[in-house]
């Protein structure tokens, strides 16, 4: 499986000299596996430049698995160019809601006039919405794990599993608000022992003690989640949108040191990395 990260921020997106070497699109990676139709992660601005690597002649099928449905993880559905075309398919996958509505309903609540000029339903392309919860799936011949963690509202973390590797995605992950170190038993099947895991570490210790309630987590954490699970790889991911690379590159460096000793690799997500797991 090869991973391509699209977009690596939290929250916003951003730009500016400072921040160039990381980039500053919101959430999307994409996974490729041979024989498989694209699958990638969220749907954030990175999810622009992901579509403009892909057909554009109405041949594109695809699926998403969006993690939930906050601006910076659904702002790239209608920029996402496979879907200027007739015949281009697409399948969400999203947390159901906690109001009874249809993530179809919510999604179309916002793209929508006067806020966007046009609805998803006119789209040359189609997109159909799946409503999920904790469950398992396939896509292909892929196995997907879907389980709600913490969050601010509902919110999917998943993992996927094809040719005896696994990979998994949470992308906005809330710690426990006194900054102690435990996890939902979904979040712990979801990086138990995976190959990769892309994680939330948006906060410093010290950002966490002033926004603790906000739905993310230290870098700490991430690295703690990762050891705890024993997984191979730590891919830190959902930058904050004020981190400048070269506070980035502390960040990491600290963390990949931490690592160090408990036998895990860190590294820090930026935008065009590929990596492969296999």
């Amino acid at each position: 499986m090869q991973v391509t990260f699209f977009g690596v921020r939290g929250s916003t997106p951003c730009n500016g000299d400072d921040i160039s070497r990381y980039g500053g699109n919101t959430s999307c990676v994409a996974v490729r596996i041979p024989g498989e139709p694209p699958l990638f992660f969220d749907l954030g601005t990175g999810a622009r430049y992901f579509g403009a690597t892909q057909p554009h002649d109405g041949t594109f099928r695809g699926t998403c698995l969006l993690s939930h449905l906050h601006w910076d993880h659904t702002q790239g559905l209608p920029f996402f160019s496979p879907l200027l075309y007739e015949g281009a398919e697409l399948d969400v996958y999203a947390p159901a809601q906690e109001d009874g509505r249809s993530v179809a309903e919510v999604i179309g609540t916002v793209i929508r006039p006067p806020l966007f000029p046009v609805t998803v339903d006119q789209l040359p392309g189609r997109v159909r919405f799946h409503d999920t919860s904790d469950s398992e799936f396939r896509v292909g011949s892929v196995k997907v794990m879907s389980r709600l963690v913490p969050h601010v509202g509902p919110t999917l973390g998943y993992r996927i599993e094809w040719g005896g590797r696994s990979i998994a995605y949470m992308s906005d992950h809330q710690q426990p608000y006194d900054g102690s170190f435990s996890a939902s038993d979904g979040a712990l099947e979801l990086a138990d022992g995976a190959d990769l895991l892309i994680h939330d570490s948006q906060y410093t210790p010290h950002e966490f003690e002033r926004k603790s309630t906000w739905g993310h987590c230290t870098v700490d954490y991430a690295v703690w989640i990762a050891q705890r699970c024993n997984v191979g790889r730590l891919a830190l991911f959902h930058h904050d949108p004020g981190r400048t690379d070269v506070a980035l590159d502390e960040v990491a460096k600290c963390a990949i040191t931490a690592g160090d000793r408990r036998g895990l690799d860190v590294f820090a997500a930026y935008e065009g990395l590929t990596v492969q797991v296999s």
